[in-house]
């Protein structure tokens, strides 16, 4: 879909409203009410997914981590004094200013670490976020980004490196416990993260979470913030909270009360004594790809601004 064929939709008032328009205050409203049929009916992943840059908009999100998309997104350096972001070309090392400002904060105490040097970004958001061509179903509106969990022993790697280069697996026995490549650094690093109050959750493999738990001493509060969840042994996920004022933008339920530990040693339970397979289950259903009419009326927008 390309922005002069938005501009039109616009001049004919069927596009979204624009960023003057009173955003929703719980879920957004669909932008299907303003677009007409055939457009509300096409991609949302091919048209945010052709963007190249971010709008020329205020700073802002709409809608869920999995459904929307957001405005005023600005670029990650690609290289910075405690940071590199990898997979230059796919294009995904942009996000709100927030995303921004807590990335470059972490990585100056992971800097201060033994062994790494700082951080390497993987995924954050698309220029103008939405559903991506491939991969996540979140990273939609800016506000999550992936932290390769391998050390950083390097901070001068090479456009051709950082495409090929992968980050570390640190699970043995699929994720039940932490291998030998664990270190300290690690936890302290998630644990930094996990007590920035900009951090509604962060996802991490099971074991990882348990050997946290194990680890811990005085304050335990900030675990409740790490998150169990599956794969997420190359890299670690941190999820922000909807920025202040941002009334478009809808949070995450909170995590359960607790430091969630015991949850966590359910999964690794889970994992090495695998419950028997319930034959009255039912089949998963095959996800439908989001179209435009699917995401907040503020997205069409977004997509038209320049």
């Amino acid at each position: 879909m390309t922005r002069p064929f938005f501009a039109l939709l616009l001049a004919l008032g069927l596009a979204a409203c624009g960023d003057d328009a009173p955003a929703p205050k719980a879920t957004p409203t669909p932008a299907a009410q303003t677009l007409s049929p055939v457009i509300s009916s096409k991609s949302a992943k091919q048209a945010f997914g052709a963007e190249r840059t971010g709008s020329n908009q205020a700073p802002a999100p709409y809608g869920s981590y999995s459904r929307g998309c957001a405005a005023g997104n600005v670029q990650l350096a690609e290289t910075g004094p405690t940071w590199q972001a990898m997979r230059l070309s796919r294009n995904r090392n942009w996000g709100q200013p927030e995303t921004i400002d807590f990335i470059e904060d972490l990585s100056r105490f992971a800097a201060t670490q033994p062994g790494w040097n700082g951080l390497y970004i993987g995924d954050i958001s698309q220029p103008r976020g939405g559903p991506m061509l491939t991969g996540h179903a979140s990273h939609q509106v800016g506000l999550d980004a992936d932290v390769w969990l391998r050390p950083t022993d390097r901070m001068n790697l090479s456009v051709t490196e950082r495409e090929n280069i992968s980050s570390t697996s640190m699970q043995r026995a699929k994720g039940a416990y932490t291998n030998s490549g664990w270190t300290r650094a690690h936890h302290e690093i998630l644990k930094r993260a996990a007590s920035d109050p900009r951090v509604a959750r962060i996802f991490i493999f099971p074991g990882a979470k348990v050997q946290m738990c194990k680890d811990a001493t005085g304050d335990r509060s900030w675990l409740r913030k790490i998150r169990p969840w599956y794969g997420h042994h190359y890299h670690f996920h941190v999820r922000l909270s909807c920025p202040k004022g941002a009334s478009g933008c809808v949070n995450q339920d909170p995590p359960p009360a607790g430091d969630g530990c015991a949850d966590a040693q359910a999964w690794v339970n889970n994992i090495l004594n695998p419950p028997p397979p319930n034959p009255n289950a039912p089949k998963p259903k095959p996800k439908r790809e989001l179209t435009l009419g699917d995401l907040p009326a503020q997205c069409a927008s977004v997509l038209s601004a320049l």
